[in-house]
């Protein structure tokens, strides 16, 4: 088997809309499991393209493309709606008052 990233992959799609990134893709763009991704569309295109880690955002202000802070806010604005989803599961699943009498 060869190793190169280059040749397409069929991943099946769950019901659930779910799809692993194969391995190999994995280990070559540093996307640690569990963990997290940006996904979007871009040219019609759909991107998954890996989140960079605290460390990794050290020297993104050198960049003179980008926006001061653009991607550190980003992986913020991304975590602060991870947590509002789970804070609204977690509300969902909590027992009510009225269900435990």
């Amino acid at each position: 088997m060869s190793s190169s990233t280059r040749e397409p992959e069929v991943v099946r799609i769950s019901q659930k809309g779910q799809a692993t990134i194969p391995k190999a893709l994995r280990e070559k763009f540093g996307i640690d499991t569990p963990g997290e991704v940006f996904i979007y569309e871009e040219d019609g295109r759909i991107i998954v393209e890996p989140i960079p880690s605290l460390e990794e955002l050290g020297g993104i202000h050198a960049d003179t493309d980008r926006e001061r802070g653009e991607v550190l806010e980003r992986v913020r604005e991304l975590k602060r709606e991870e947590r509002r989803r789970e804070d609204g599961r977690a509300d969902r699943l909590r027992p009510t008052d009225s269900e435990g009498k």
